[in-house]
């Protein structure tokens, strides 16, 4: 008995015209596996597509990759929901960790002290490379401004992408440092002396970040300019696929130990931002709930040439030197061929392409 035939006699006439144009539907539908004589109760309620179970439409080549409306939503709006949620999760734990060490350690919120500056760094070093992991294939993992126009510049990124990565992630450092703070909100308080009480010095620093006073400015810049450079130089080394074949989510973990490292060896002098979105977010954020206007006025715009400038020139720097000394793909522009190299590419490979018999006349 035709396959189309069960198809149109279990579910109705809605399926039957694929059994007659010739245009069988079995390939995406299958026949329910239970016996006409079955005790299913789905064997006797037609177009019930429960009896089908999952249909899966991603093995299948003739289907649309889109099974319903929110999928092809989704497809548009994937990669800048992974950075979104790469940043929100790199600024709730970072920023949760920076809140854990230091609110603990007023003795009116807690008897011992629940955090120091070594789990300050885990927790930024986990909180990127949890984000990474999570936006990775999606998104390429950026969750940071400054790795988004290096790779724009020195590794063919669309630029036309580049705003709505930067949107996305600035929004996710707001988000996530937000709830970090509205976590911490109570202990905050009792440290300020008060739920109106907002001071830089006291609990801002533990979102944004703020040079130490005894470093001059161009320290303060050079300082999360080589701090940034670096953790660009571990990235391209995870992922260089001359390093040696790397396992699957090596690439996090690589992360993982990179951060933690420019962290406890770089990060006293500023706090090691080494990423725009990382400290713009939580500024804005503290700008909001009642800091003021100082979080931008420290040391005449600090926000804007050092945690945010300083990391972008540095990871800028670091693409085009590991690129120029070291890299080989040719999505670099380091390796982009001369119109010299394209003319002996095409004529090598015209002759070698050349079909066996065919006689080149002059």
């Amino acid at each position: 008995m035709p396959s189309d035939w069960l198809i149109c006699t279990s579910f109705g006439t809605s399926f039957c015209p694929s059994f007659f144009s010739q245009h069988t539907m079995t390939g995406i539908i299958e026949k329910p596996r239970h016996s006409e004589t079955s005790n299913n109760p789905y064997a006797s309620r037609p177009n019930d597509v429960s009896a089908l179970g999952v249909v899966d439409f991603a093995d299948c080549d003739q289907c649309s990759r889109y099974p319903n409306r929110w999928s092809k939503i989704r497809e548009h709006i994937a990669a800048p929901a992974a950075e979104f949620m790469g940043a929100f999760i790199l600024c709730l734990l970072g920023c949760g960790g920076n809140c854990q060490a230091n609110l603990s350690a007023n003795k009116n919120v807690s008897a011992s002290p629940a955090g120091n500056v070594v789990t300050s760094n885990l927790s930024w070093a986990i909180g990127l490379s949890l984000g990474v992991w999570i936006s990775a294939n999606y998104s390429g993992g950026h969750v940071n401004p400054a790795v988004t126009i290096a790779l724009a510049t020195v590794r063919g990124f669309p630029w036309k992408k580049v705003p709505i990565y930067l949107l996305a992630q600035l929004l996710g450092a707001l988000c996530g440092a937000g709830v970090a703070y509205a976590t911490y909100f109570n202990a905050i308080s009792i440290v300020e002396g008060g739920s109106d009480i907002r001071t830089i010095a006291v609990t801002g620093n533990l979102f944004g970040t703020y040079a130490a006073d005894y470093l001059p400015s161009v320290s303060a810049f050079f300082a999360e300019f080589i701090g940034s450079a670096m953790l660009l130089t571990g990235i391209f080394m995870a992922t260089d696929k001359k390093n040696g074949p790397a396992p699957p989510g090596i690439v996090p973990v690589a992360i993982f130990f990179t951060v933690l490292g420019i962290s406890s060896a770089l990060g006293m002098d500023t706090g090691a931002a080494l990423n725009p979105a990382r400290d713009l977010g939580p500024r804005i954020l503290t700008a909001m709930v009642g800091y003021g206007s100082a979080v931008f006025n420290f040391r005449n715009q600090y926000w804007l040439w050092c945690p945010t400038l300083g990391p972008i020139f540095g990871m800028i720097m670091a693409a085009f030197f590991y690129d120029a000394m070291l890299y080989r793909g040719s999505e670099s522009i380091t390796n982009k061929p001369s119109e010299e190299a394209e003319r002996h590419h095409l004529h090598s490979c015209a002759r070698q392409n050349k079909p066996r018999g065919v006689v080149e006349t002059v």
